[in-house]
């Protein structure tokens, strides 16, 4: 059993109430001992008892790690012109995904294996320290599974996505593209699974179609989740709440009808700044999800075509500036409310009993993840205790 005292911490975020003051259980001089990589205490910093270990932050803020909870992060090739293009005027549609489905199927192991952990090593650079990672982008038997094990060597947080779009060779047949996911697709992918997810969308998969998607996959043993509403309101967001989803992602375009359902579910509201940043579509307004008493989550949407990007301290600086954010609701968002969209009780804050999974900032608060947008502000990200990242 080994013990490290984290001291001399200038202003300390648990997201426990019942720790500090506010939403955000904020501590003043602060200190956390970890014990084989979980919180063991947390009191005053001139309270530390004797352990293995002492390092002081002299002074910083530390916050718990983000929960990414939406992210595609194995694929291969660029669509930096389809970018180009979008800045230009050109609309943003699903069909984009298919350039990238080329790329990915005739990619190697070895580098998708590399791409995955250079997004990954960003990611821990950001304070990310928990993330999910979508398949999608090979939409043939063969390669979403080989996506989803490759995933699975950097996450548990792996989730099926066969259904993102019709594939060109099932062009017209999209009842038989979703019969190939429910069947020979679902069972090749499960082993590497523990999601199932549907975009249920304009120019994707229609409601009933979704619906025998994520039923299938709770059959198989998978937990649901939905990409919801992006380009269109077609009906996603009562699909979610009716199948019990662990999140509806994207919420562009929400009614007041919906905003409800998902306030009286268990579904959290999974917001995605960065893809409306990247396609040029309206922010939706997170004070309506806020004010009905919803439950909100940030996440990246890490994927090469329409949220290029691992820093969630931009996805908060957007979400402030244009979402109706306060740089509190944002920062709950991206750590304990990426966590309930995960389902996860061990993450998102730091409590006792919690993985030590913190974020040590050059910072006087977590106010600056907001207040200094674009700039690098993450000094070392800690997951189960250990660094994955010192500056």
């Amino acid at each position: 059993m080994s013990s490290v005292a984290i001291t001399d911490i200038g202003s300390l975020v648990t997201n426990d109430s019942s720790v500090g003051d506010g939403a955000l259980g904020i501590r003043s001089d602060a200190a956390i001992v970890v014990v084989d990589g979980k919180i063991a205490w947390i009191g005053d910093s001139q309270s530390v008892g004797v352990t293995d270990n002492r390092i002081s932050v002299a002074g910083k803020t530390v916050i718990p790690g983000f929960v990414d909870s939406h992210a595609h992060l194995v694929f291969a090739g660029d669509r930096s012109e389809e970018f180009s293009a979008r800045m230009s005027g050109e609309s943003y549609s699903a069909g984009g995904i298919k350039t990238t489905v080329a790329a990915t199927r005739a990619a190697s192991d070895e580098t998708l294996r590399a791409s995955t952990a250079g997004l990954v090593s960003e990611l821990h650079r950001g304070g990310v320290t928990t993330f999910e990672s979508k398949s999608g982008y090979a939409l043939d038997v063969e390669n979403e599974a080989r996506t989803l094990r490759i995933a699975k060597e950097f996450t548990d947080e792996t989730t099926f996505l066969g259904a993102h779009v019709v594939p060109a060779e099932f062009a017209n047949r999209s009842d038989d593209y979703v019969d190939l996911v429910v069947g020979e697709m679902l069972q090749r992918a499960k082993s590497y699974s523990k999601w199932i997810d549907v975009f249920c969308d304009k120019g994707a998969f229609d409601v009933d179609q979704a619906r025998t998607v994520l039923r299938a996959g709770v059959a198989a043993g998978l937990q649901p989740r939905i990409h919801a509403n992006q380009l269109a309101n077609i009906g996603a967001v009562k699909l979610a709440v009716e199948l019990d989803c662990a999140s509806a992602d994207h919420l562009t375009h929400i009614t007041d009808e919906d905003i409800e359902l998902l306030a009286g579910s268990n579904t959290v509201a999974t917001l995605l700044p960065g893809a409306e940043f990247s396609t040029r579509s309206t922010y939706p307004d997170a004070s309506r999800l806020f004010a009905a008493g919803a439950v909100v989550a940030l996440a990246t949407d890490c994927n090469p075509g329409s949220s290029f990007t691992t820093s969630m301290a931009f996805c908060m600086a957007v979400a402030v500036r244009d979402m109706g954010f306060s740089p509190e609701q944002a920062l709950l968002a991206a750590t304990g409310g990426g966590a309930k969209a995960l389902r996860r009780s061990d993450v998102g804050g730091l409590s006792v009993g919690m993985r030590a999974d913190f974020v040590v900032l050059n910072a006087p608060s977590y106010i600056h993840l907001s207040y200094r947008p674009g700039v690098d502000i993450v000094d070392s990200t800690w997951v189960g205790g250990k660094t994955v990242y010192q500056r």
